[in-house]
C-alpha cells in the first residue's frame, strides 16, 4: 500500500501526458514515502489513453482508470479517489497548469495534521474578464456561504486524507467545493500558494458557461451545508410562514365580513382573498416537500450510493516479485 496517491484526470491531453508523468515521477521519487499515480482517462477521443497505457506498461506504480465515456471532471476525480490506496491523496489537473514541484508543500501541511490542503492561485495570469473576475466573485461568495475562509475553491490542486475524501459523495461539478463539504464533517482546512502556469499545449476545456454553472452550485452547496440532514427546517419554515400570513389575511377578511354582513367582499377584496388562499395552499405544499425531503434524507443514510461513473478497464503492471509468486501459486495448484 502506497503512502501517497496522486490522482490526475485527463481528457484529450495527449500533448501533456508523458511530460506530466515525467515531472511527477521526478518529484515523487524525492519524497520520503512510497507513492502511486492514479491516471484517469475521462473518455478521451485522442491518443491520451494509448499513452497512459504505455506508461502503465513500464511502471508498476501507475494505475490507469479508463472510463467508458466523458463523465466530467468530478466523476473522473471520484473514480481516481475510489481506486487510490494511499494514506494521503493529492489531486491535480493533467494540463500542466499545476506544477508538481508544489506537491512537497502540500505533504508538509498534511504531516502537520490538516485534513484538507487547498491550493491558492495567488498570482493568477489568465484572462481577467473571462476567468479571474468571475472566479473572484464566486470564491468570495463561496467563502461567505460556507464559512470556510480560503481564497480559491476552484482549483483542483488539493491534498486530502484518504479517510476524509472517500466519505464525501461527489457528483455534478462538486469537486471544486470539496473544502466546503469537508467542513461539514469537521475537517481541518488550510491553504497554500501555488504557481499558476499558462497552458502551453492543447486546448482549454474551461469557458464562461462553466462559470455560470458555478453560481447554481453555490446555491446547492449552501443548502447542503445547512439543511442536508434537516430539509424540513427550511421548507417547513417557509410553509409555516406562508400559512401564517395567508391565515392572517383570511382572518381579517372574515372579521370584515362578520362586522359588515351585507358587504360584498369579492369586488373590494377579491385579490387579497386569492392571495390568502394561495399562501395557505403553498404553505401546506412546502410542509409536504419538507416531509418528503426528510424521507429522502433517511433513505440517503440507509443505502449505499452507486458510482457516478462507469469504468471500462484498469491497467497496471504487475511487479516482477509478484509475478513470480503468482506463477509459483499457479504451479502449486497444477
Amino acid at each position: 500500500m502506497a503512502k501517497y496517491s496522486i490522482v490526475v484526470p485527463f481528457h484529450n491531453e495527449e500533448e501533456n501526458v508523458t511530460i506530466l508523468y515525467a515531472r511527477l515521477k521526478q518529484v515523487m521519487e524525492q519524497v520520503d514515502g512510497t507513492f502511486e499515480l492514479i491516471l484517469v482517462d475521462d473518455g478521451s477521443t485522442d491518443r491520451t489513453y494509448k499513452l497512459l497505457e504505455e506508461i502503465a506498461a513500464v511502471d508498476s506504480r501507475v494505475l490507469v482508470v479508463k472510463l467508458r465515456r466523458n463523465f466530467g471532471q468530478t466523476s473522473a476525480l471520484s473514480a481516481g479517489f475510489d481506486h487510490a490506496s494511499g494514506e494521503f491523496i493529492i489531486a491535480m489537473d493533467g494540463d500542466l497548469q499545476h506544477d508538481p514541484n508544489d506537491i512537497p508543500a502540500f505533504l508538509e501541511k498534511l504531516d502537520e495534521g490538516y485534513d484538507v490542503v487547498s491550493g491558492w492561485r495567488k498570482k493568477r495570469i489568465d484572462n481577467f474578464i473571462l476567468r479571474r473576475f468571475p472566479s473572484r466573485c464566486a470564491n468570495w461568495l463561496m467563502a461567505k456561504l460556507s464559512g470556510v475562509n480560503i481564497h480559491d475553491f476552484g482549483t483542483t490542486f488539493k491534498a486530502y486524507r484518504r479517510e476524509l475524501i472517500q466519505n464525501i459523495p461527489l457528483y455534478g461539478e462538486m469537486h471544486r467545493f470539496i473544502p466546503a463539504l469537508a467542513s461539514w464533517y469537521g475537517a481541518s482546512i488550510c491553504e497554500i500558494p501555488i504557481q499558476n502556469i499558462n497552458r502551453e499545449r492543447g486546448k482549454s476545456h474551461y469557458g464562461l458557461g462553466r462559470t455560470f454553472r458555478v453560481f447554481f452550485d453555490l446555491i446547492t452547496i449552501r443548502f447542503l451545508l445547512k439543511y442536508m440532514s434537516r430539509p424540513l427546517h427550511l421548507f417547513g419554515g417557509l410553509g409555516v410562514l406562508g400559512m401564517f400570513i395567508g391565515s392572517a389575511m383570511a382572518a381579517v377578511l372574515l372579521g370584515i365580513k362578520l362586522f359588515n354582513p351585507h358587504l360584498d367582499l369579492v369586488p373590494l377584496h377579491g385579490p387579497i382573498f386569492v392571495i390568502a388562499a394561495v399562501l395557505i395552499v403553498a404553505g401546506i405544499q412546502m410542509l409536504a416537500i419538507g416531509l418528503l425531503g426528510e424521507l429522502q434524507v433517511r433513505h440517503y443514510y440507509s443505502i449505499q450510493h452507486p458510482a457516478t461513473y462507469s469504468v471500462e478497464r484498469l491497467v497496471r503492471l504487475v511487479p516482477a516479485d509478484e509475478q513470480s509468486l503468482l506463477s509459483e501459486h499457479q504451479n502449486g495448484m497444477d
